[in-house]
């Protein structure tokens, strides 16, 4: 699963719940290159990381209803390896100690520099960037990569192997068109005497399987060109 955006920007999530300082913080990412989510509670923090992908996240503690450490704790605790730096006001050893030991990646106190607010996300994202991803996700598609594993809405989807490295590539590569050349060097590890229409093949048996599972994601043809695997809805 990509954190690209379609616009090719990297996309990073920034929870905050006083709106002056979230505006401030996205206009500033924003500025930077960077493609961003701006929400003001946990809850939507949690149901944004659930149907999208992000480098990285900047979460607020101190948040009514949910705290920062909160949230991070929830991700961590459902699998989540999604890069995060904690925000506060609060100061103290034990608060950057409690934030830690909830999951995050790096806690950051306020007020703050804007210029070293962006290096350490800056920081994040090359680290995720550089960190093999042994469970994708999109949408309520998940794929165990080292166990060979797909499910949808926890529901387990029987997959051959050569389906499941297809739908691996597909989900790797979301948004994207792939050609045929590329998958079949990608899944069947060559492009040399075998039949490009495998693919298409393989392709079809992989759709009757996700359609009717309501996957949240489809296989498009693009004529002339491949193949790319779109979220529902996007």
């Amino acid at each position: 699963m990509s954190s690209v955006a379609r616009s090719g920007l990297t996309r990073i999530l920034v929870v905050e719940d006083d709106e002056a300082m979230g505006s401030l913080i996205a206009r500033g990412l924003t500025g930077e290159g960077y493609d961003i989510t701006l929400v003001t509670n946990g809850m939507d923090a949690l149901i944004a990381v659930a149907n999208s992908d992000f480098a990285a996240a900047a979460i607020d503690v101190m948040m009514p209803e949910m705290t920062g450490f909160e949230v991070c704790r929830h991700l961590r605790q459902h699998g989540s390896t999604l890069p995060i730096l904690l925000i506060t006001a609060r100061d103290a050893i034990e608060d950057r100690v409690f934030g830690l030991d909830s999951g995050a990646d790096d806690y950051l106190t306020k007020p703050f520099a804007f210029a070293e607010f962006s290096a350490r996300i800056r920081a994040l994202v090359r680290r995720e960037a550089s960190t093999p991803k042994p469970v994708l996700r999109l949408g309520p598609l998940t794929l165990d990569t080292a166990n060979v594993r797909a499910s949808v809405h926890d529901k387990q989807l029987p997959l051959s192997t050569k389906e499941f490295s297809l739908l691996r590539y597909l989900v790797s590569r979301s948004g994207e068109t792939v050609s045929r050349s590329d998958i079949l060097q990608e899944v069947w590890g060559t492009t040399r005497h075998i039949d490009p229409t495998i693919v298409d093949q393989y392709v079809r048996y992989v759709r009757r399987k996700l359609d009717p599972v309501d996957a949240g994601v489809k296989i498009v043809t693009v004529r002339g060109s491949g193949y790319c695997l779109v979220v529902d809805g996007a």
